[in-house]
């Protein structure tokens, strides 16, 4: 799902359902990978291993030897020199997207259980625009889920804004446009627009980020892929 919403010079590795679970879940840890889920219960050791295990396999797709991959900053991950990258995880489902940074700027990917967000939660992360934009998606198609699908591109745009800023981005501070795509499509586009100063990229500062979305196997998935100038 998520390789399908990135350039063709990045590299998505995808674990999905128990066939994905059985294939790439058992896979060993680092030292210092296990250190950190040491006391961890089994489900949140069962997601970090297994996400980690996507990306090691992405790296080896890049030619790049496999390694640890440790929280830094904020939780970011911290990829190999040279690589930039993003990772995700939802119940039965995890994913990491690798590229060269000579290639992207920076990418963000998120999937979340196609499912409404629970009460409460769309009006802590929506501003009053895009919830009225919501309002209109789902009167027009019904059957996607867009207030989590809105979610899912705050997380994404999130994860692609913080390599290049080292700073905090609130749900607020982005405002997300969502392309509904085509009344029998799985999958569309969407455009961030950044309330606050954006980063510099290439000497250029940007204003807004572009991404897509899809729908599809019980997931909605968001990404997001900075280009260089």
């Amino acid at each position: 799902m998520i390789e399908e919403l990135l350039p063709e010079t990045v590299v998505a590795v995808e674990a999905h359902g128990e066939d994905g679970v059985r294939e790439f879940g058992d896979g060993p840890l680092y030292p210092e990978e296990e250190a950190l889920v040491a006391r961890a219960v089994a489900k949140r050791r069962r997601e970090f291993t297994l996400v980690r295990s996507c990306a090691r396999r992405a790296m080896e797709k890049l030619g790049v030897p496999p390694q640890a991959v440790l929280p830094g900053e904020r939780g970011a991950p911290t990829w190999p020199a040279g690589l930039t990258g993003s990772m995700t995880h939802c119940e039965g489902y995890a994913a990491a997207a690798l590229v060269r940074a000579a290639d992207l700027a920076s990418l963000g990917i998120d999937a979340e259980p196609h499912q409404p967000l629970p009460d409460g939660v769309l009006s802590a992360v929506a501003l009053p625009a895009e919830q009225e934009r919501l309002r209109g998606l789902a009167a027009e198609r019904p059957e996607v889920h867009w207030d989590r699908l809105l979610f899912s591109a705050k997380e994404s745009v999130y994860k692609a804004w913080f390599p290049l800023t080292r700073k905090w981005l609130d749900f607020s501070e982005a405002d997300i446009e969502i392309d509904a795509g085509p009344a029998d499509g799985t999958q569309g586009t969407l455009r961030a627009r950044l309330l606050v100063p954006g980063p510099v990229v290439d000497g250029c500062r940007l204003g807004h980020f572009e991404g897509s979305w899809t729908v599809g196997r019980g997931l909605v998935a968001t990404a997001i892929a900075v280009p260089h100038g």
